[in-house]
């Protein structure tokens, strides 16, 4: 049987040949949890009188959405969490002496590895596919029933093959790339698939750019996103103590897909999202002509807080400054880029053009903390959702995109085409 990469994950992983619309049992090799989800997953591992993880090694607790705690809820929050990672002595266990946002720290640590079957209590988990992995996000309860079984139950989703032609323009990013595929197919036009990334384009976008382009399945109602391992891929896990060695698969010629669809990306401009859904996407051009204004723009996030990005905005502002009437907030989303961006000179570039850096969180995309938008107001955003309220009151605004627009926007103190400056 010709089969997708995404069957033959889940054939290795089950020992019998599965095809899409099956029903499975798989073996999970890796569950990530973070402070807001774990406390329930905990709450019922415990509650079902388990005493012990199937599999320690492969659970991991990332705080990353409120810590530093912002109160005393987010504290007490956060407690329950360490505490049980104290109490089971958890080896993948990540709080402010190793702080990062989970779904750019664990590929960073080597504890997402090509062939895996992945899943975390975050949406966002499909993230984890631009390795050549199955990666999704469940439910904290069916958390709790990995890491007392160490599997889980799925039905195989069929696939969408998305095919990426032609070479980038300038300023054409990962993000514009699955910004323009929520444009066409919409927030529900891969519900329960998942989207396969192939083509000439993706053969020479880099990995973060596979990440940001996962990360966003979802949006698009897809179960995971993937891209297939590759020479980029290598290079990325070289030098890793990765957690087990990679198992390689691909899709077979002849495979059956759901639907294929084809994309020219020579033929792109940066795309941003409208409020109030990812795929009300427009032509940077039209966003301009719109003159919307900015009181802040945002650069971090599980989609676009590494190190690339931060190199994209810090050419831009280099010798510049953020409009008067604009803030603009960096998080890189692990310590390990921070650091790397310091070395780089880049975070000097941020505040020299009037940015606050923050520590790596999750925060101001949720609407927690660390930037939250006041009534009415507008971010330029590069996270993965801009519904109704999402970074704060419910009458303000997010429109999505990648750095590049985000720092261009941040400088013009409105939407702006980093190729006008």
């Amino acid at each position: 049987m010709k089969q997708t990469i995404t069957e033959k994950i889940f054939s290795a992983h089950t020992g019998e040949e599965v095809s899409a619309g099956q029903i499975v049992q798989s073996p999970i090799d890796m569950v990530i949890g973070n402070d807001i989800t774990t406390p329930i997953s905990i709450k019922q591992f415990e509650r079902s009188g388990a005493q012990k993880l199937a599999n320690p090694d492969g659970f991991a607790i990332v705080m990353d959405h409120y810590i530093p705690a912002k109160d005393i809820l987010s504290a007490n929050q956060a407690k329950i969490s360490r505490d049980f990672a104290y109490k089971h002595d958890l080896k993948n266990y990540f709080d402010e002496k190793d702080m990062g946002i989970e779904h750019a720290l664990l590929p960073e640590k080597g504890l997402v590895i090509p062939g895996d079957v992945i899943i975390g209590a975050d949406s966002h988990t499909c993230t984890h596919g631009a390795l050549g992995a199955f990666a999704t996000g469940m439910g904290s309860t069916d958390l709790a029933y990995a890491m007392i079984t160490g599997k889980n139950w799925f039905k195989v989703p069929q696939t969408i093959k998305v095919v990426f032609n032609g070479k980038f323009g300038e300023h054409i990013y990962g993000k514009d790339l699955i910004l323009e595929v929520i444009r066409r197919i919409g927030v529900d036009g891969a519900l329960y698939k998942a989207l396969e990334f192939t083509g000439e384009a993706i053969s020479s976008l880099d990995m973060d750019g596979r990440f940001s382009l996962c990360n966003m399945a979802i949006e698009a109602g897809g179960k995971s996103g993937i891209v297939a391992y590759d020479d980029i891929t290598k290079e990325f896990l070289k030098g890793k103590n990765l957690r087990s060695k990679p198992v390689i698969h691909y899709s077979d010629e002849g495979a059956k897909y759901e639907s294929i669809l084809e994309i020219d990306v020579s033929k792109l401009d940066p795309v941003v999202a409208y409020p109030f859904l990812p795929s009300n996407g427009k032509s940077v051009r039209e966003a301009v002509k719109d003159d919307i204004a900015i009181d802040q723009v945002f650069i971090g996030s599980c989609t676009n807080g590494r190190l690339s990005d931060l190199r994209i905005a810090a050419e831009i502002l280099k010798g510049k400054r953020v409009s008067k009437k604009t803030r603009l907030i960096i998080t890189p989303a692990t310590q390990k880029i921070a650091r790397e961006a310091e070395k780089e000179g880049l975070i000097e570039i941020f505040i020299e053009a009037g940015a606050v850096v923050s520590n790596p969180t999750c925060g101001a995309c949720l609407g927690g903390y660390m930037g939250i938008l006041g009534k009415g107001e507008r971010c330029v955003s590069t996270t993965n959702r801009n519904f109704v309220g999402r970074m704060g009151d419910r009458t303000s605004e997010i429109y999505l995109a990648s750095s590049a627009v985000a720092a261009a926007s941040a400088i013009a103190g409105k939407i702006a085409d980093p190729r006008d400056l």
